[in-house]
């Protein structure tokens, strides 16, 4: 029994010592920096401020080596993770379609949904698509360009939500849990039923999956997800009590973070963590994680509505006359609502050898009032984002590496 607990003691102890993280680094470096971060240093709960930056080094063979930093990092404090939650549904997706096996069923299999419970929507048509017709592949290209609602729906959709809950735990999701549909107000019973899927080529079905209920609450122990002091109802009505975020989608920073490094670098890990993702869909991520809008044909955007800077909150903060470094790219999926501003981003500078993973969380809602559009992204939220994300790149291009990183495979660049 002795020798039971104590080898139970040295596996706890060596988990411990594998995930230990400086809590240090970040908040001397935001100091000494106070010029623009000082607003926020001095209330970082009011601004619900989380940061895990971590240092990739290279050894001989090209294998990245991990080191993690962070601010205030705390997976059972809650923050709305808005749409952050597409990018494990783009993976899992893909690799559902892996899973399945079957001739001929691709990414690029054209599929239609049907309705099958109350409030549930059809499609048949995508119109973004060169040929006109949805597909798991397209809908995935619109998340990674433009942040897509409609097509983290769908993907909801054809994973399910018991198989994409499933599937996070499998690969190490510890504080998370995907459970509703995005921006039409999906709650209670209507997000716990999925509707029938059917993938086919002309005339002859391939797959076809039926409509699918998940009971399971997936009940997180998790401090605040009740804020602020009233919220805009549905009728446009000021209700004076806190906005309740219980039973939504939880996505902690860490378990973002390592889903991005499973998703990039898969040689780090054994093999039965790793996604069962074909080359081909490794780089159908990388590709559009990385593209600006304006580079991109099918989806088609108006640059005026998605400038290229769109989806980079980490080093340009959204800003519409950005300059664009052309040997920066930003592997990302950001996330913003309530208020919130999350970014998820590895970021390389291919002339320079830099490269370096940075999740970070910023909110900012002054009046405190829910649902009513008016938060402070522009003055608070996007300069932060802005401005971290470039200091943390400045602070990479001083350190000396012993292997010089071959990071060609990332590079997408026309």
């Amino acid at each position: 029994m002795l020798k039971y607990l104590f080898l139970v003691f040295i596996l706890f102890m060596s988990d411990a010592y594998a995930q230990k993280v400086d809590t240090v680094y970040l908040e001397k470096l935001l100091q000494s920096h106070s010029d623009l971060f000082q607003k926020i240093l001095n209330h970082p709960t009011k601004n619900e401020v989380q940061i895990l930056y971590t240092q990739i080094d290279r050894d001989e063979s090209n294998i990245p080596h991990f080191r993690s930093f962070s601010y205030r990092l705390n997976p059972h404090w809650y923050f709305y993770p808005a749409s952050t939650v597409k990018l494990p549904t783009a993976i899992l997706a893909l690799e559902k379609i892996n899973d399945l096996h079957i001739t001929g069923l691709t990414k690029d299999t054209p599929l239609r949904i049907d309705s099958a419970f109350e409030k549930q929507t059809r499609v048949t048509v995508d119109e973004s698509a060169a040929n006109g017709l949805p597909s798991v592949a397209q809908y995935v290209k619109k998340i990674l360009l433009t942040s897509d609602n409609d097509a983290q729906n769908r993907l909801f959709e054809f994973i399910g939500r018991a198989e994409l809950n499933t599937k996070l735990k499998k690969y190490g999701i510890k504080y998370s849990r995907i459970v509703n549909r995005l921006a039409i107000g999906d709650k209670g019973i209507w997000a716990k039923h999925t509707n029938p899927v059917t993938f086919y080529s002309g005339k002859n079905i391939l797959f076809k999956q039926e409509a699918q209920f998940d009971p399971k609450d997936y009940n997180i122990k998790l401090a605040n997800t009740r804020q602020g002091k009233g919220y805009m109802n549905d009728r446009d009505e000021l209700v004076h009590e806190p906005w309740s975020f219980e039973g939504l989608n939880v996505y902690a920073l860490q378990d973002q973070q390592l889903i991005l490094k499973k998703l990039l670098f898969p040689e780090a890990f054994k093999i039965k963590d790793r996604f069962n993702l074909r080359p081909d869909d490794y780089n159908l991520m990388y590709d559009y994680m990385s593209r600006y809008p304006f580079e991109s044909d099918f989806p088609k955007y108006d640059t005026s509505e998605f400038w290229p800077t769109y989806s980079k909150l980490l080093f340009y903060g959204r800003e519409k006359n950005a300059t664009l470094n052309p040997n920066i790219r930003i592997f990302n999926k950001y996330g913003d609502s309530y208020g919130y501003n999350i970014d998820n981003a590895y970021i390389v500078d291919f002339e320079n050898g830099v490269e370096f993973l940075l999740a970070v969380v910023v909110q900012s809602n002054e009046n405190g009032i829910y649902n009513d559009g008016i938060y402070e992204y522009e003055t608070v939220t996007y300069p932060f984002l802005k401005h971290l994300g470039q200091l943390i790149y400045h602070e990479e291009l001083k350190r000396t590496k012993k292997f010089i990183p071959d990071l060609s495979k990332f590079d997408f660049r026309k």
